[in-house]
């Protein structure tokens, strides 16, 4: 079984990803500001930066280069603490075993996986509410999505790999905890429970990670 250290190297592609998320975290909120709301039409007259966040494709707050901001963005100071620290627990040993350039394109990979799930759940259930998918204009936002396709590659490499959580206190094995995690988020999701947690994207992230995996690893598991 693969040992598993509490410190992890603060290296390669994983130190560059906190710090540009850190960055954008201090940058936005110096630089951009928070957004700016008309409190009698409910209508933003300023994105601040929320701009950097991704809307729905045909939303008038939608542009192309969210699909990329987005996943370098985090809501508040809890959402970025705790996407980067599974970042930093679980990411440096991904990248050890597969270098910088795939672990790199494999963390893009997921952050857009995430996105494109998101939406497309979010646009069918809209329609089937009778709104139209693009007035939805509720950002998404966070490193979530790509932190889950982190966790797949995790239980993919180190299976074996013991995961001890602090609350509830309870220990697994790698190839148990990921998927009793996506399996909460699909059931969360489902259910529409936690408003404003993205579930599907945090799900698609995982898919689109393990369909990668399959990928590279031709359906091989370990």
């Amino acid at each position: 079984m693969s040992q598993f250290q509490f410190y992890q190297p603060f290296t390669g592609v994983v130190r560059h990803l906190i710090i540009i998320n850190v960055l954008m975290f201090v940058g936005t909120y110096i630089i951009l500001g928070e957004p700016q709301r008309d409190y009698t039409t409910g209508e933003y007259y300023d994105m601040g930066r929320l701009a950097l966040a991704v809307y729905m494709p045909g939303s008038e707050h939608f542009q192309p280069y969210q699909i990329a901001t987005h996943m370098f963005m985090h809501g508040n100071l809890m959402h970025l603490l705790f996407n980067m620290l599974a970042l930093y627990i679980f990411g440096p040993m991904i990248e050890m075993v597969w270098g910088h350039r795939r672990f790199l394109f494999y963390y893009i990979f997921c952050g857009v996986g995430a996105y494109i799930l998101y939406t497309g759940v979010q646009w069918w259930e809209l329609q089937q509410m009778g709104m139209d998918p693009r007035a939805w204009n509720v950002p998404m936002l966070g490193a979530s999505g790509a932190v889950f396709g982190i966790l797949a590659a995790f239980a993919y490499l180190f299976p074996n790999q013991i995961i001890s959580l602090l609350f509830p206190p309870i220990s697994l094995k790698a190839k148990y905890f990921v998927p009793i995690m996506a399996g909460l988020e699909l059931f969360y999701g489902v259910q529409r429970f936690s408003t404003g947690v993205a579930h599907f994207a945090h799900l698609g992230g995982a898919v689109f990670g393990f369909i990668l995996i399959m990928i590279w690893y031709r359906g091989r598991f370990q």
